[in-house]
């Protein structure tokens, strides 16, 4: 047998059941050096013996902790703040990062979505933060960094710190983009023990010097396998190598991927693997639903979904910004209180949108995978999948926004026929069963609100005082029948009417009928003619008056295509043709006795056999024999490097000109002779007013070409160039433009 590999914990209690003061739990230890697995049984001494009775060996227990007492390893301060939340039982997850042997070790945690992972890594860095202290001391550069993926996470991490560390006298910060970094600064500068940040931001302080990292103690990158997909690597990286190396590294994350594993390889020392039973059995608490619906009835299928749960909260999930504003729009347009969570949004109006979700001013919350990360909200019992998502761990996360902290949620697929198969590998690779069916109907929204009416607390409540009279008034004045039809039409215009769902039908494609009788034609134009299916059909369409029903098989040799017309057109396609069985002028048309017998397909030769003359392929290519002392390449000749070259003769003109004395002459080329280009010419002669006159007056045998054309004496020309040559003439320079 071989030996296990070390470290590895398996809880094996479930989340947040035995709500009850129960004291014992278990946990399955692999240690290097013993074969068989290892049984640990933890107590707490807060509890009496007589409470751990409560407790049967096979039920799942949890260290229960009640006011003012210290619990385990446990900070007093931390314990009571989570006595006055309610906590009665940790998590599984809590319960693995909290035992006293992991105090100062590096965690690689990963555990399902909702299993309270942030309270666990709070619990988890109190004894690196606060040491032998119940309390903080006083504010200064910060101990511990928490990075998350998005703003609204890590807001929400902020939250859930502020109270846990409450009374142990902890300042907290937040860097998040989308705030006023000045006011992170003055933050920052005033002191903070713990800082929650996203990478970004938190990069851009580090490198402002706004922030010091000396004196980091820990860690804790949240949902890092999302960070990694959002392009954080970099950011994270920089981060870490900015951070002391004695600090201790925490890595939460609902899924590990390998690139996960690799970065704490490369950033954690010996880090402790911690995964929950409750990660090989995804989302226990979650009722997953996939519902097929016609292509053009998902917007419907979303309402009618929303109708049938008529959850206090529920999360609609689309893959891009405008579908989250076209089903926004959609769902306001029909009634819902609806606000949409996306990443074109302000952190403001994110942050309203949020608020007014926990507040109970929204109940429905259309959003992206991105920015829904993370995010917690109040009794949010439904969360639907409007467009399928792209990958099954982010069917996954966003699943998991749903059945948190021990409540029941259901996951709603909407999925259209085109995409069942990757609904059904997404849900495959994510080890989750659904429960197939079609979405609900009208008629099943309407039974569902009857039933919800019938069930409603109104009908069992007492009649009050300052009711009676308005009661005893409806009774005398109506009937039985229209006080029940008025209270029906009322309920009814409180809720949104459902849609009607057309019936969903299978898209399996029709078998193709056999073509029957036909004739063959030839056509004088094959593959060595550029021939295709896609433009012989039209041609043969347009000039034999058919249509592509017509048309059977089309086959294309070297130089002729044969073509396949049923034999019942034939007589309309050749009195369309006519005699000269000719198509576009030059094209000929012949009719063939029986179906060809084409020759064996031969590819044209490549540019590379034409080239050789060679046929090989590269396996059969001989070696090639490398020189490796080759010559260096020698530049290509040129005329004047022959010996017996003659040197060019200097031009008339110039010679007669002169170089100017204060000019140097031009050097030798490399062929040794000197460099005559029109540009060197053109410099040459318009050196100075002087040279340009003496030009002018230079005899035409001497210019190269035909000379230029006369013009009249008067014109404009003329009279400018003979007012340049008087100027000259008399000794003086031209006058500057200005």
């Amino acid at each position: 047998m071989k030996t296990p590999i070390h470290g590895v914990w398996r809880i094996e209690s479930k989340t947040n059941q035995a709500r009850s003061a129960k004291s014992v739990w278990r946990s399955t230890c692999f240690s290097g050096s013993v074969h068989e697995p290892v049984q640990r049984i933890y107590t707490n001494p807060a509890i009496p013996d007589t409470a751990r009775d409560l407790c049967p060996d096979d039920a799942p227990c949890g260290p229960s902790f009640p006011p003012n007492k210290r619990t385990g390893t446990l900070k007093k301060t931390i314990a009571d703040a989570l006595a006055r939340k309610g906590y009665d039982v940790l998590t599984p997850v809590q319960q693995a990062v909290t035992k006293p042997e992991l105090d100062d070790r590096d965690l690689l945690v990963s555990a399902q979505t909702g299993s309270g992972k942030t309270i666990g890594f709070g619990l988890a860095m109190a004894s690196t933060l606060l040491g032998e202290n119940d309390r903080f001391g006083a504010p200064g550069a910060p101990l511990a960094l928490i990075i998350a993926p998005t703003r609204e996470l890590a807001m929400q991490v902020k939250r859930e710190l502020d109270w846990l560390y409450a009374d142990a006298g902890a300042v907290l910060a937040s860097c998040v983009g989308g705030m006023d970094m000045r006011d992170e600064r003055r933050a920052l500068a005033r002191g903070a023990h713990i800082v929650v940040a996203t990478p970004g931001r938190l990069r851009d302080h580090i490198m402002r010097g706004a922030i010091d990292l000396a004196a980091v103690r820990g860690v804790v990158l949240d949902e890092a396998d999302e960070m990694l997909d959002l392009g954080f690597r970099e950011d994270l990286e920089f981060i870490l190598e900015e951070t002391p190396e004695t600090r201790r590294t925490l890595l939460f994350s609902a899924t590990v991927p390998t690139a996960i594993a690799r970065l704490a390889q490369s950033y954690q020392r010996d880090a402790e693997r911690i995964s929950t039973v409750a990660e090989q059995s995804q989302h226990t608490d979650i009722e997953y639903r996939a519902m097929l619906v016609s292509a053009r009835d998902s917007e419907n299928a979303v309402i009618n979904v929303l109708r049938y749960y008529e959850a206090p909260n529920a999360l609609v999930f689309c893959n891009t910004r405008a579908m989250v504003a076209r089903l926004t729009t959609r769902l306001s347009n029909r009634g819902f209180s609806v606000v949409a969570l996306s990443g074109e949004l302000t952190q403001s109006e994110r942050s309203n949108a949020l608020q007014a979700m926990r507040d109970g001013r929204a109940r429905v919350c259309v959003a992206t995978d991105v920015a829904a990360r993370g995010i917690d909200l109040p009794k949010l019992d439904l969360v639907v999948h409007a467009e399928l998502p792209g990958s099954h761990e982010t069917l996954l996360h966003r699943s998991g926004r749903t059945g948190r902290a021990g409540r029941k949620g259901v996951s709603a697929l909407v999925v259209v026929p085109s995409a069942r198969k990757k609904a059904e590998r997404i849900l495959k690779f994510a080890k989750l069963t659904a429960d197939w069916g079609a979405a609900p109907s009208a008629a099943d929204v309407d039974e569902r609100d009857q039933a919800r009416m019938l069930a409603a607390d109104d009908w069992q409540a007492g009649i009050t005082e300052g009711e009676r009279a308005s009661v005893d008034q409806l009774v005398e004045k109506f009937t039985p029948e229209q006080i029940a039809a008025a209270y029906l039409r009322q309920y009814k215009m409180r809720h949104t009417a459902p849609e009607d769902l057309s019936p969903v039908t299978s898209e399996t494609a029709k078998p193709r009928a056999a073509f029957g009788p036909s004739v063959w034609f030839s056509l004088s134009e094959g593959r060595n003619q550029a021939a295709s299916p896609r433009h012989l059909l039209p041609m043969i369409c347009k000039a034999g008056d058919l249509t592509k029903d017509d048309v059977g098989a089309i086959r294309i040799a070297d130089d002729l295509s044969y073509i396949e017309i049923r034999e019942s057109s034939v007589p309309a396609f050749l009195a369309a043709i006519g005699p000269n069985m000719t198509i576009e002028g030059k094209k000929q048309l012949a009719r063939l006795d029986k179906a060809p017998d084409l020759p064996a397909f031969k590819h044209a030769p490549s540019r590379h056999t034409a080239k050789t003359g060679s046929g090989r392929g590269k396996a059969d290519a001989a070696p090639i024999e490398w020189n490796d002392e080759a010559e260096p390449r020698r530049r290509k000749p040129k005329p004047g490097d022959r010996k017996d070259a003659k040197p060019r003769k200097p031009r008339a003109d110039a010679a007669a000109q002169g170089a100017p004395a204060h000019k140097k002459a031009a050097p030798p080329s490399r062929e040794g002779t000197s460099r005559d280009t029109p540009k060197a010419r053109r410099k040459t002669l318009s050196a100075s007013p002087a040279a340009k006159a003496d030009t002018d007056k230079a005899p035409s045998g001497s210019r190269k070409g035909p000379p230029p054309p006369k013009s009249k004496p008067g014109s404009k020309k003329n009279r400018a160039r003979a007012a340049v040559n008087k100027t000259a003439n008399s000794g003086n320079s031209a006058p500057k433009r200005r």
